[in-house]
């Protein structure tokens, strides 16, 4: 009773607190997709208390409250920003909760591999756990919720006026800024007492509200956010509990207290975010590319030239892995080994480091191509679900069979890959079509249950070994093989032919739908035929560096930029730019803290991240 009673309570607390947060944060961004994972708040508020945990500190519960709240408004400042409070759209709005997400879980992941011994523990706890020693954090929080929850029914009627649009709600005296500016505060301090107590649990605050919209409406003043919002307080613990339940019920009591709840809320979140995704389509101008938009083409000696830059870049980036490391080389003792005229240190130095440099080159170049076949700019395989796809499949060959062989571990990848892949377009086909931003959103819920997956299995086979797990997932070139090298390749010789052989269809399929159909191009077998292709390069690539993030997103809009819309040109600038970041992505991570490492996928996340922010800004100014 002395550790249920306190569980118990947390139960209470943090349900409530997400399911709260979650109702005002739709409201206050009109958008049914708003919540405290898609706005990027809980991964803010994790990474904040991550940041003091490797320094070995034992804060109060108090002060990790303040910085998990810090945390919190940051990301949720910065992901209003970007899509405009949420009102430009839904894909918008879940494309810069997802990215900010996605670095904040880098740095946090990064954390965690750097300062192994001071985080244990913290993975499992990143999903959510409600595991209390004592009432000392729900008597602290518990509180500050209530007075919260008071504070937001208080607020209910001009809340509801709000919900009419902004020119009607400023007619009416509503200050809608400063209204909106408090709402949000009070959900991100929310979300981080809910973190503070449990970690981030995902997905409650997303599930919590929908769940409330859906009961009849012939519950008196269902639709007024006086109602609305204690509902969804209530709905959040039933989620929690049920979750909970849910779990013992199918792995076990122990399973209650080894594996985080938050594992099935996501999966349940991401089930709800599908059909929500299902029912609202995005429209948005993200849809296009800019260099689509604005026409921009370039001569025939801009591409050659560009080209040849970027093979030459690749060539001195393969050549600077080899040299760069814990142990810097010369070029001259590369010579010298390519002769076989080096002593065994040398010789073992570089054995070990050329099927590194080559794994990352080329899985960069198999990642990079993705988006070129997928008409929303803003795709990229970890967006569409396929690389945490991938992921489930390999590390679920790595739990049950340690030592399985490269092919196995490659159809594992494969097999995973496909799935998520079949799951995205299937379920993003609707009244005889498939739409873009659907795609997309459909792609990131996908994402989200994959990763629940990951997590449950690392948690369920070594809960303590997760240093594996996270450099696994995180992309990293450590300990590769030649033979590790073969599938990649054998994917590349494959599917590049096959997609400069329908470079002029994608250039159709990049203007709208009804153009290819009008021109006698299979809209549906050519993307089908084209996704499969880039199935098969990702999980693959994933098979060789593991999880690497906004290649697909970086490398292609660059060489839009540089050579055009034409994918006879974008095809081979991607390939070879995405081969050159995710090259010294590996470099920089093996020699900036040596002998330590980064994961390379960590450093493309890095610097992924601000460049898919500079896309959505751009994108909100033209919709401006």
């Amino acid at each position: 009773m002395a550790s249920r009673l306190p569980r118990l309570l947390a139960f209470v607390a943090v349900g409530v607190a997400l399911g709260v947060a979650g109702s005002l944060l739709q409201s206050v961004a009109r958008n049914p997709m708003a919540s405290p994972d898609t706005l990027a708040i809980s991964s803010g508020a994790h990474l904040a208390v991550a940041s003091v945990a490797v320094f070995g500190l034992a804060l109060p519960v108090a002060l990790s409250g303040g910085l998990a709240l810090i945390g919190g408004l940051g990301a949720a400042g910065l992901v209003m920003a970007l899509s405009a409070g949420g009102r430009s759209g839904t894909t918008r709005l879940i494309l810069a909760g997802s990215a900010t997400a996605l670095a904040f879980q880098s740095l946090t992941n990064l954390l965690m591999i750097l300062f192994e011994e001071e985080t244990t523990g913290l993975f499992a706890w990143g999903s959510g756990s409600l595991v209390q020693s004592d009432f000392g954090a729900v008597a602290q929080f518990g509180p500050v919720i209530a007075v919260v929850l008071v504070a937001a029914m208080l607020a209910g009627p001009r809340l509801d006026i709000l919900g009419l649009g902004d020119d009607t709600a400023s007619v009416l005296g509503v200050n809608v800024h400063r209204l909106r500016r408090w709402l949000t505060l009070l959900a991100v301090l929310l979300s981080a007492a809910a973190v503070t107590i449990a970690g981030p649990i995902g997905f409650v605050g997303l599930c919590a509200p929908v769940i409330v919209r859906l009961l009849p409406r012939s519950i008196p003043g269902l639709h007024r956010n006086r109602t609305l919002l204690p509902l969804s307080g209530l709905a959040g613990v039933l989620i929690v509990l049920g979750s909970d339940i849910a779990l013992r019920a199918a792995l076990g009591a122990q399973a209650g207290v080894e594996v985080p709840p938050g594992v099935v809320t996501t999966l349940l979140g991401a089930a709800v975010m599908i059909w929500l995704a299902r029912r609202y389509r995005d429209a948005g101008p993200t849809r296009r590319p800019p260099a689509v938009r604005t026409g921009a083409t370039r001569s025939r000696t801009v591409f050659l030239v560009v080209a040849v830059t970027c093979a030459a870049l690749l060539t001195g980036a393969l050549i600077l892995g080899l040299l760069g490391g814990d142990r810097w080389l010369l070029a001259g003792d590369v010579m010298n080994w390519l002769q076989g005229r080096t002593g065994r240190a040398l010789t073992f130095v570089l054995d070990q480091r050329w099927p590194r440099v080559l794994a990352a080159a080329l899985a960069g170049t198999a990642l990079a191509v993705v988006q070129a076949v997928c008409r929303n700019p803003l795709a990229e395989p970890g967006v569409l679900g396929v690389t945490a796809g991938a992921g489930v499949g390999a590390i679920s060959l790595l739990a049950l069979a340690p030592v399985a062989g490269i092919w196995a571990m490659s159809a594992a990848a494969g097999g995973g890959a496909l799935i998520a892949f079949a799951l995205v377009y299937v379920l993003s086909w609707r009244g005889g079509g498939l739409s873009s931003d659907r795609l997309v959103l459909i792609g990131i819920g996908v994402q989200a249950a994959c990763t629940a997956i990951t997590i449950l299995i690392i948690v369920k086979s070594d809960p303590w070994n997760t240093a594996m797990a996270l450099t696994w997932l995180s992309g990293s070139t450590y300990g590769r093989i030649p033979a590790q090298l073969i599938p990649v390749t054998l994917a590349l010789l494959l599917v590049t032919p096959f997609l400069t052989w329908l470079r002029r269809d994608l250039d159709l399929l990049s203007l709208d739908e009804d153009t290819p159909r009008i021109l006698g191009v299979p809209l549906e077998p050519v993307r089908l035929a084209a996704l499969s292709g880039a199935v098969l390069l990702t999980s693959t690539a994933v098979s060789a560096v593991g999880v690497v993030g906004f290649v697909g997103l970086i490398a292609p809009h660059a060489a839009r930029a540089m050579v055009g819309a034409r994918h006879s040109r974008v095809l081979p600038v991607s390939a070879l730019l995405g081969g050159l970041l995710v090259s010294l992505a590996d470099t920089l991570g093996r020699t900036v803290i040596a002998p330590a490492q980064v994961p390379a996928g960590l450093v493309t996340a890095l610097i992924g991240t601000p460049y898919f922010v500079y896309l959505l800004w751009r994108a909100r100014a033209h919709t401006a």
